[in-house]
């Protein structure tokens, strides 16, 4: 596993109850891919994940994407998100992967997507943020 700046910071709240973890990353490239639990207790009453939940994981996979690339010297905050929800998200493994497009002083662009375990994509998002130094934004 490569090592990367979220080595050295805690998982927050949001990113343990959706399951977070590491897979992999390529820092330079503003690359990176997550795993989450798609457990049953976020299903809607059709048996599906919740669309909340699924944009959830895209902006837990989208902010440390920028984070990663870096090296830890910038936080984002989202201004904007879209999500296009392309087919229903069956509880079990859901991987996410981002990558920065576009990384300025203030802003960034990153492009994200979720993928079941069988390779189907779940889901697509494109979001801006807001760069802010993580010595200012983290506690």
């Amino acid at each position: 596993m490569i090592a990367t700046a979220l080595d050295h910071i805690p998982a927050p709240p949001c990113a343990r109850l959706l399951g977070w973890r590491l897979l992999d990353a390529r820092p330079k490239d503003g690359w990176i891919r997550i795993g989450f639990d798609g457990r049953e207790d976020f299903c809607n009453p059709a048996g599906f994940i919740q669309g909340g939940i699924l944009s959830a994981m895209l902006d837990d996979t989208m902010g440390p994407a920028v984070f990663v690339m870096t090296e830890g010297r910038l936080y984002s905050t989202t201004i904007t998100m879209t999500v296009n929800f392309l087919s229903p998200a069956k509880p079990g493994p859901i991987t996410g992967e981002a990558t920065v497009t576009q990384l300025g002083k203030t802003i960034a662009f990153v492009e994200g997507r979720l993928l079941a375990e069988d390779g189907t994509l779940l889901a697509t998002a494109t979001n801006s943020v807001r760069l802010v130094e993580s010595a200012r934004a983290l506690r």
